[in-house]
C-alpha cells in the first residue's frame, strides 16, 4: 500500500510496479540487481481452455501419440492397459523462503559411563538455488497434492506439505498467468491436454500464503471482489465433487 495514491497490489508484483506519485526524484528507480521475471499479468481466477476437456479411450490414446511425436527427448507418454498413463511432468521451484531439511550432529556426552557419543536431531534451513527443476515420472491419476509430497521427499524437506502449493503457468499474447492447482487435480492430464509446450503449460512449485488478512485494510468493493473470487471457488469445488461422485455411481451401476 503506498500512502502517496494509496494502490494496492500483491506483494510479489510490488517491485514491478512503478507509479508517479510525487515522491522524491529517482525513487522507484534504482535497479536492485535482482533477477526478476518479467510478468505482465498473473491472473490465479480464470480456468484454462483445457482445464474441463474430458476424453475418452480412444482420444486418450491419439493425444498421448500427438504428444510423443512433438517432444525432443525420450520423456515420453505411455498407456497401460487399464486406460491408465504415465509420463513426465517438469517442476520448477520459485521458492523465496529458506526449507527445512534434517540434519544430525554427533554431541560428546558429559556424563561417565557414557563411551559413545548421543545423537542428536536438529533441523537445518537453506535456500533452494534459483531456477531449480525436477523431473517427476508420475501416473495420470496421480494428485497435486502427491506431487508436492514427492518433491519434497526428493529435496528431503521436513516442512509440512501443506505450506507449499503446485501453480500452473502459461504465456499468452505477452502477458504471463498463473493458476494454483488444487489438491485433487491431476498434474499429467494437463500436461497431455496442453501439449509439450513450457509457454503453454509450465508447472511451480511455491509457498502457499495461508497467513492471517488484516480484511479491515480493504476497500468495500475490494472486500466484494474477494466475496465473488471466494465464491467462484466453492462453485468449482462442489462441481468437482458432484463430477467425482457421479463417476463412482456411474462405475457401481456398471459392476452391478
Amino acid at each position: 500500500l503506498s500512502a502517496d495514491c494509496s494502490f494496492t497490489c500483491h506483494y510479489r508484483c510490488r517491485a514491478l510496479v512503478q507509479l508517479d506519485c510525487g515522491g522524491p526524484p529517482g525513487a522507484g528507480d534504482e535497479d536492485d540487481g535482482n533477477e526478476q521475471v518479467l510478468e505482465k499479468d498473473t491472473n490465479v481466477d480464470e480456468p484454462s481452455e483445457w482445464e474441463k476437456t474430458e476424453l475418452d479411450q480412444a482420444q486418450v490414446e491419439k493425444r498421448i501419440k500427438e504428444y510423443n511425436s512433438q517432444i525432443n527427448s525420450n520423456l515420453f507418454m505411455s498407456l497401460n492397459k487399464d486406460g491408465s498413463y504415465t509420463g513426465f511432468i517438469k517442476v520448477q521451484l520459485k521458492l523465496v523462503r529458506p526449507v527445512s531439511v534434517p540434519a544430525t550432529k554427533r554431541v560428546p556426552s558429559l556424563q561417565a559411563g557414557r563411551p559413545h557419543p548421543q545423537g542428536v536431531k536438529r533441523r537445518t534451513s537453506f535456500y533452494l538455488p534459483k531456477g531449480t527443476v525436477k523431473h517427476l515420472h508420475i501416473l495420470s491419476h496421480t494428485r497435486a497434492s502427491e506431487v508436492i509430497d514427492a518433491l519434497l521427499r526428493k529435496f528431503t524437506v521436513i516442512d509440512n506439505p501443506r505450506k507449499f502449493a503446485l501453480f500452473e503457468r502459461s504465456e499468452k499474447d505477452e502477458q504471463v498467468y498463473l493458476r494454483k492447482l488444487g489438491d485433487d487435480e491431476q498434474p499429467l492430464r494437463l500436461r497431455l491436454l496442453a501439449g509439450p509446450s513450457e509457454k503453454v503449460l509450465s508447472f511451480v512449485l511455491k509457498e502457499n500464503e495461508t497467513g492471517e488478512v488484516n480484511w479491515d485494510a480493504f476497500t468495500l468493493p475490494e472486500l466484494h471482489n474477494f466475496l465473488l473470487i471466494l465464491q467462484r471457488e466453492e462453485e468449482e469445488h462442489v462441481r468437482r465433487l458432484r463430477h467425482r461422485y457421479a463417476r463412482c455411481r456411474q462405475k457401481m451401476q456398471e459392476a452391478l
